[in-house]
């Protein structure tokens, strides 16, 4: 059975393409998953509707990740935590307690976009990269201070 795809799918390809598929896989799974319609003319004119509005919906969040993307650069972020004698810090600043602070800031960041190649474990100023879009980064200046 040829069915389209109505989303990118890894297995099979990408959004809009035409591809064969067993007839059971297509009527129990992708069709009712919405994931493939089954390949008409009807349904050929409908994924092409749904391909542009996919695509604009996609620039739309780039766009929006962009304008952020330069708020973030322009903030810092102050985190206080608990140090022993010798400037080591007990425990270590985390992604989720520099999401905590964004929020703080008024910015709402999932800690997994937040990327640590490792944890902080002594004071500074450090530089943490921000993923917020496939395509968009960020840097966030983090301060780690005594409490």
């Amino acid at each position: 059975m040829k069915v389209i795809l109505r989303k990118d799918f890894e297995q099979l390809g990408k959004i809009g393409d035409v591809v064969t598929v067993k007839d059971g896989y297509a009527r129990n799974f992708l069709i009712p998953r919405q994931i493939a319609y089954e390949a008409t003319k009807g349904a050929l004119r409908a994924i092409e509707l749904e391909k542009e509005i996919y695509r604009r919906r996609l620039e739309k969040e780039k766009n929006e990740a962009n304008k952020l993307a330069l708020e973030l650069e322009k903030i810092s972020i102050t985190i206080a935590v608990k140090v022993g004698d010798d400037e080591k810090l007990f425990g270590s600043v985390t992604s989720q307690m520099i999401a905590d602070a964004l929020k703080e800031k008024g910015y709402s960041i999932d800690k997994r976009k937040i990327d640590l190649e490792e944890p902080i474990k002594t004071l500074g100023i450090y530089e943490v990269n921000v993923k917020l879009h496939p395509e968009v980064f960020s840097k966030v200046k983090v301060w780690v201070v005594r409490e």
